[in-house]
């Protein structure tokens, strides 16, 4: 089963019309148990100023397919280290942390409409170029879109 990072925007891409389509499918083919989400504490964080249809649908995942990453001091030293190394400004820390959590776990890819600061190709590269300096995994970032559109 593949394990699935997914960050903030996309419960939030749920109840957009720009993203819903292909939001509404991964939320479907996670509870299907297609995927094991992992989800971090920083979610859990940013979703406690959300509307409450995000919260429901949070809330709404299967247990036994999601997998609680907890924000280490490692994934926080690695998030410095990308602001570091200027691939994205101190503004975006948060999504750094995403990035450096979905790393250091493992994760086989991680899911985002965060076009600005994350799903961005000179950012992906920017990521995982630290990523190769430091000795971790190269990281595979997608949007919701480009993981299903090539399943049946």
């Amino acid at each position: 089963m593949e394990r699935v990072y997914i960050d903030t925007s996309v419960f939030g891409g749920y109840f957009e019309p720009e993203f819903e389509l292909w939001t509404k499918v991964l939320f479907d083919r996670i509870s299907k148990g297609h995927y094991k989400v992992l989800l971090s504490r920083l979610t859990d964080i940013e979703l406690e100023n959300a509307p409450q249809e995000v919260k429901d649908l949070a809330s709404s995942l299967p247990e036994k397919y999601i997998e609680w990453i907890e924000i280490s001091t490692e994934s926080v030293q690695l998030a410095d280290i990308y602001i570091d190394q200027k691939v994205v400004g101190q503004t975006s820390h948060s999504d750094c942390i995403h990035i450096a959590i979905a790393t250091l776990n493992y994760a086989d890819v991680l899911v985002s409409w965060n076009f600005k600061h994350i799903v961005n190709h000179l950012k992906i590269r920017g990521y995982n170029a630290v990523n190769f300096k430091y000795g971790h995994k190269i990281l595979d970032i997608r949007s919701p879109r480009e993981i299903l559109e090539y399943e049946d």
